[in-house]
């Protein structure tokens, strides 16, 4: 069974080397921007959101990690935020690495994750996906999220 530990701070840049060029890459793909513009907005919100790295308070990141194979093998990331006064979470970046995908991972360590926010006494655990993911939308409906609104977006061009 997939267990969720705090990312170490030794752990963050790899973190970072993931998940930049793939949030570039959904940026570029969702809003239509080129590859150095997605990049540099990629690097600014996350330099945003997570000014303090691991340390930024209201922000859990963890890594996942299969003990049957080995209990300090990093499999994937879930990185969260959240709302004590709303009781909820909201889902910010959660990754399976290609290797470990397509064997039931991703929902393990979502039931892991529920139970664990279940009983700090959270109620409910927000996320948004990108339409076009649709691997990740599966993932979620199966585990019962269900959509609650489409973010829709249009670039303004000047003329």
């Amino acid at each position: 069974m997939i267990s969720l530990r705090p990312m170490r701070e030794s752990e963050f840049l790899s973190y970072l080397d993931y998940f930049i060029p793939d949030y570039a890459s959904e940026i570029a793909s969702n809003y239509r921007l080129s590859d150095s513009e997605s990049l540099a907005q990629a690097k600014r919100e996350i330099t945003s959101d997570l000014p303090d790295g691991v340390n930024t308070i209201g922000h859990v990141l963890l890594c996942l990690v299969d003990p049957a194979e080995s209990p300090e093998k990093v499999i994937g990331y879930l990185w969260y935020k959240q709302d004590p006064a709303m009781r909820a979470a909201f889902i910010s970046d959660f990754h399976i690495f290609p290797a470990y995908q397509g064997q039931g991972l991703g929902k393990q360590a979502l039931e892991v994750f529920e139970n664990e926010l279940k009983s700090k006494g959270f109620q409910q655990i927000k996320l948004r996906v990108a339409d076009d993911n649709k691997r990740a939308r599966h993932v979620y409906e199966v585990t019962g999220f269900r959509v609650t609104g489409i973010n829709m977006s249009k670039p303004l061009v000047s003329t």
